[in-house]
């Protein structure tokens, strides 16, 4: 038996349609399996909350060992996982192809699979997940939800109790208008003579690119227009991450199938898909592939599908980005995403960032501990402070004028912790992704 690996890690498909995958005894003894060599290595102590849970639990048992700890225990460690992916990509050294064979987040995902098909997800949970429906509503009346949903509105206490969002977690924004009506509305005029003007892309709108900021999305048009990318702005249905997070994976699947099926037509005429979310990339590329392994339409969207920070890198090693981009001064602080980090592409936020003039780029490789949905949640909310602490410190002493992260909840979460944390002092600005910057640069508007 080798210790650890040297290999890069692989990923198993989920064999979630196998009735043995909802087995309560075999799951049971696989979280034993697992836990007990977590417990045994503790090299992932200092990821998230999950880790130091179990291992407490381990510690604080009658044998000192998982032996005399409570299966129904178990349930405390996993409600603490973000599926941020990071224990498998960075710390675990018993990770496929290892004989030990580790996924401890699709354990998790497994766990609250069986939950989800023995318990069902509750009402609210569930209606937090219809993002579309909730962002097609939202953006109607846009005003009266964001007044709702702002710290300090006198129905966040209400929420709280009846929705389970935390009264102080500060929450994303809903646009007055769509994306996909904003591009249709305000088309970018195209660079035909631009060394890129061959390529063709489909931005994926995504939910939070749709229905909240939509001056990520606008940024990444006039970016690529000025540098003759023909681009279409397409979003026929959510990734589905929401509903991964609570284990639904059967939709996540019927989301997986609706969305390859849209954009098929432009995989077949050239076009590549880009997303602007890490999170969202991470489902089109490397989670919905597991999910539905045999799909071919699935796979060939996987194949076909970049993070908007490496489609223009791409570009720029390629074809090369063309001139007349501005300094941008003051310096970024540039925080390095999970779901960007689980993409196993390299820093390709902070590469984008380094192509425009003087950009003086901080990198910061921290967790924010925001985890989606989960960082609202009553309960959670606090931790995902303290699991974001050093992050958000170390983005607050960079002393650079902006910050940014790709993935945009978790700059939501950092700024409201930086905010803690410097009190009265000058505050970085927040950018919603490096392409805001790179817009600015460039001198073309993002809205």
């Amino acid at each position: 038996m080798r210790e650890g690996s040297l290999e890069a890690p692989t990923r198993h498909p989920l064999d979630w349609e196998n009735p043995d995958f909802y087995d309560e005894e075999k799951l049971d003894a696989e979280m034993r399996r697992v836990f007990d060599i977590c417990h045994g290595c503790r090299r992932c102590f200092n990821l998230c909350d999950s880790f130091p849970r179990l291992f407490d639990l381990v510690d604080e048992s009658k044998s000192g060992e998982l032996d005399t700890v409570a299966s129904a225990d178990f349930k405390k460690v996993v409600d603490a996982c973000t599926l941020c992916d990071m224990c498998f990509l960075t710390k675990c050294p018993y990770v496929p192809p290892h004989e030990f064979n580790l996924d401890f987040p699709h354990l998790i995902l497994r766990y609250r699979a069986v939950e989800a098909k023995k318990n069902g997800v509750g009402a609210i949970d569930h209606a937090l997940t219809e993002t579309d429906r909730n962002g097609k509503w939202a953006t109607l009346i846009s005003g009266a939800v964001n007044w709702a949903t702002r710290r300090g509105s006198p129905l966040r206490g209400l929420e709280e109790k009846f929705a389970g969002i935390d009264k102080d977690a500060e929450l994303p924004e809903y646009a007055n208008q769509s994306l996909q009506a904003k591009a249709k509305a305000n088309p970018p005029a195209r660079n035909e003579k631009a060394p890129a003007r061959a390529r063709k892309a489909a931005l994926y709108a995504t939910c939070y690119g749709d229905y909240n900021d939509t001056s990520i999305g606008m940024a990444a048009l006039a970016v690529l227009a000025r540098n003759g990318v023909e681009t279409e702005v397409v979003h026929p249905h959510c990734c589905g991450m929401p509903k991964l997070e609570q284990g639904l994976l059967g939709e996540v699947a019927e989301a997986a199938r609706k969305v390859a099926a849209a954009f098929a037509p432009y995989i077949e005429q050239g076009y590549d898909i880009v997303a602007p979310v890490p999170s969202c990339a991470l489902m089109l590329k490397f989670e919905w592939p597991l999910i539905l392994p045999n799909d071919a339409s699935v796979k060939r969207l996987a194949e076909a599908t970049f993070d908007l920070s490496e489609y223009i890198v791409d570009i720029a090693r390629k074809e090369g980005l063309v001139d007349g981009m501005a300094p941008i001064e003051g310096g970024v602080a540039f925080h390095m995403s999970c779901h960007s980090r689980a993409q196993n592409f390299g820093q390709k936020g902070a590469e984008l960032l380094n192509l425009i003039p003087q950009a003086d780029v901080a990198v910061v490789e921290r967790c924010s501990g925001h985890g989606g949905a989960w960082g609202y949640k009553k309960g959670n909310f606090e931790t995902a402070m303290k699991v974001g602490k050093p992050a958000m410190r170390q983005l607050n002493t960079a002393g650079k004028k902006h910050v940014v992260s790709e993935c945009p909840l978790a700059g939501i979460h950092l700024e409201q912790g930086i905010e803690q944390l410097a009190g009265d002092a000058p505050k970085p600005e927040r950018v919603g992704h490096p392409i805001v910057l790179m817009a600015r640069a460039y001198g073309v508007t993002s809205e």
